[in-house]
């Protein structure tokens, strides 16, 4: 046998069946880091809903599935059936073309299926899917898989998104994760700015590589000079703010901030507590002391607008942002450093900006609104993004638990401004005068 397999020759793999095994291998990877995040739940963290932004981890293992059935498998696999046809309204979201949908404040009232049943849910739409994944798989079929998979990124950082603030909640303040050693930096990084000349740019997605549709289409505009910050602001930096009495001045503060601020009795940012004089803040690795030099994180928009008043600066618009983005490499302190949790920024001799690219999504300027000639996909998916546009403000760069694959210069996420429960932070910009 072993001589014959050194005389016998194969035929190399077609470009077609490369493409259908990496797709599937691809496929394979992003449900298994899904599984990966909620091993160490047990069934009672993962019903937990503790504030009605967030959803539980079983929703979340058993929505993203339900993705995968009701987009793909059931359109086009001929032979599927569903794992149980009532999950096609219990995990619909906000697909209102596909059907109704539970409210979605109460999502943790599911006690069942049961979390074992949720498993097999999945375990049943992976064994179908890889069915599909196969050569002679038509285009459109691709094409709403990597949307899937993109779909599932999302939840992946939903996920510990999630799951952070249900500990926080719980007054045993349980770790998600075991501490990691603090990334020591030596003379924090002092902050300066970048200038960009005034200029017509091009900004948004366009080519063969995924996009959201909200990111197209390319289009032109024209800025007029600013500067932009080289690095996230810091914790030192927004306590500073805050002993300056960031919070109780409302000539720094938005209208609305202003009425959140003393609706919700804000003081600090999110996870943050003040104990024997000494600030700490709930991390997925449990309560610690606050470094000063790390990004400041869990802000609202109203917050980030106010510091960056008080600082005599603005926030970037997102255009502004992704001129200044669209040349560094998709690398940072991503989901797969582990770490969930943002790091000082690291010294460096170069030119261009640090940390675009993980730690913490960053609020911007600009309202979400629709590029010039977007318009949604037809059916239930073009739900998916075009109907959010109206009372959000845009985020760029990803965030400590961002897949490095998933996030990209043209990447739109979008919030309203007053959350604060998502892995966000602040950079400054100004006009450069």
């Amino acid at each position: 046998m072993a001589h014959l397999k050194s005389v016998l020759t194969f035929p190399p793999a077609t470009a077609e069946e490369r493409s259908a095994a990496e797709l599937a291998s691809h496929y394979t990877f992003v449900r298994q880091q899904t599984n990966a995040l909620t091993a160490t739940l047990s069934a009672e963290d993962q019903m937990v809903q503790s504030c009605p932004e967030a959803s539980p981890s079983k929703w979340h293992l058993a929505h993203t599935s339900w993705f995968f059935e009701t987009f793909i498998l059931t359109n086009h696999l001929s032979s599927y059936r569903p794992f149980n046809s009532r999950f096609r309204d219990l995990f619909n979201s906000y697909y209102n073309a596909v059907g109704q949908q539970p409210e979605k404040a109460l999502r943790n009232t599911f006690s069942r299926p049961s979390l074992d049943e949720v498993r097999g849910y999945r375990a049943h739409v992976d064994e179908h899917m890889l069915k599909l994944l196969e050569p002679g798989m038509t285009e459109e079929v691709r094409k709403l898989v990597v949307l899937g998979l993109n779909h599932e990124q999302q939840h992946q950082e939903l996920l510990i998104t999630d799951i952070k603030h249900a500990f926080w909640t719980n007054p045993l303040r349980p770790a998600y994760q075991p501490a990691k050693p603090t990334i020591q930096r030596e003379n924090g990084l002092q902050q300066k700015a970048r200038q960009y000349p005034e200029g017509l740019y091009e900004v948004g997605a366009e080519g063969d590589s995924f996009y959201f549709d909200n990111e197209g289409s390319r289009h032109k505009v024209f800025l007029r000079p600013f500067r932009f910050a080289a690095r996230l602001a810091t914790c030192g930096e927004y306590l500073a703010f805050m002993e300056d009495g960031g919070y109780s001045r409302p000539e720094l503060w938005l209208s609305d901030g202003w009425t959140a601020v003393q609706a919700r009795r804000w003081n600090a940012p999110l996870y943050w507590e003040k104990t024997d004089g000494e600030w700490f803040h709930f991390t997925c690795a449990g309560q610690r002391k606050v470094e000063e030099d790390e990004p400041v994180c869990h802000v609202s928009y109203y917050e980030a607008d106010a510091f960056a008043r008080w600082a005599g600066a603005r926030l970037p618009t997102e255009f502004e942002w992704e001129v200044a983005a669209s040349k560094a490499p998709v690398q940072g302190n991503l989901l797969e450093n582990g770490r969930f949790h943002p790091e000082a920024a690291p010294a460096s001799q170069e030119d261009g900006p640090l940390q675009v690219f993980g730690d913490v999504w960053e609020w911007t300027g600009s309202a979400y609104l629709a590029y010039p000639g977007y318009k949604p996909a037809g059916g239930a998916l073009g739900e998916y993004n075009g109907k959010f546009m109206s009372g959000q403000m845009v985020l760029r760069g990803g965030s400590c638990v961002t897949p490095r694959s998933h996030i990209r210069a043209t990447y739109r996420n979008f919030f309203q401004p007053e959350i604060r429960w998502q892995f966000s932070g602040i950079r400054l910009a100004d006009d450069g005068n």
